[in-house]
């Protein structure tokens, strides 16, 4: 990564400081994780944070934002997560084998850097990533970076993608521009505004869902919206 992204990356930390609308947003943020309006445990038998929202308008038509699976499906599973978060990684091997299993599973990936500068500048080549390449490249990334052990940051997303055909002068130009930062900076200020406090956070029928619940939860929501358009089925 040349010098520059580490500037941009400085800038961008500030204004997503600003995007998340200072202490007490985050103070609001942090009390949303205790909430539960539904009634949902996970895997481990802990209840799962969880709000309903109101979506200003189709999350997978902002910049930045990729869909895999079936772009037509009948079930919307939208994730926002850390390239840097260690349950995210957990939870990217399930996902991918749903999306493999099922065929009518629509899932949209927005990039949601908020675990540091490591996070910020490593995002800022997956949003080029997400410009210049195919949703499935994209995807390629996505998996690559969770597959892969410790820290990423700029340099380390750069040669991943790089590894997937991708040209780094083209991807290293774009990630130090400043339409990648205000992509970020839109991401993390729609996340807060959805009182997203973890990573993963999901969205699936009007319904937030804070943190991992396991597979077997995360499959269980999916089967309920397919079946009656809810998180959980009466």
């Amino acid at each position: 990564m040349n010098k520059h992204i580490m500037l941009a990356a400085g800038l961008a930390v500030a204004a997503l400081l600003i995007a998340h609308g200072g202490a007490a947003a985050q103070d609001r943020d942090r009390s949303m994780a205790t909430v539960a309006e539904i009634p949902l445990t996970g895997d481990d038998g802990q209840v799962v944070a969880n709000h309903a929202v109101k979506i200003p308008g189709p999350i997978d038509k902002l910049p930045g934002v990729v869909t895999v699976g079936n772009p037509n499906g009948k079930t919307a599973l939208v994730e926002f997560y850390d390239l840097n978060c260690p349950y995210c990684r957990v939870a990217s091997v399930d996902i991918a084998d749903m999306v493999d299993l099922d065929r009518e599973l629509k899932l949209v990936l927005v990039p949601f850097p908020v675990l540091g500068i490591p996070s910020i500048t490593a995002s800022r080549v997956e949003l080029a990533v997400a410009k210049l390449g195919t949703a499935q490249q994209f995807y390629d990334f996505h998996r690559k970076v969770y597959a892969q052990r410790g820290v990423t940051d700029g340099a380390r997303a750069l040669q991943i993608a790089h590894g997937l055909g991708l040209d780094a002068k083209a991807l290293n130009k774009l990630a130090d521009s400043d339409q990648i930062t205000e992509t970020m900076i839109a991401h993390v200020r729609l996340g807060n505004s959805l009182g997203l406090a973890a990573t993963p956070s999901f969205i699936i029928d009007g319904v937030a869902i804070l943190g991992y619940p396991g597979r077997n939860r995360l499959q269980a929501i999916v089967d309920a919206s397919d079946a009656c358009g809810k998180v959980v089925c009466n």
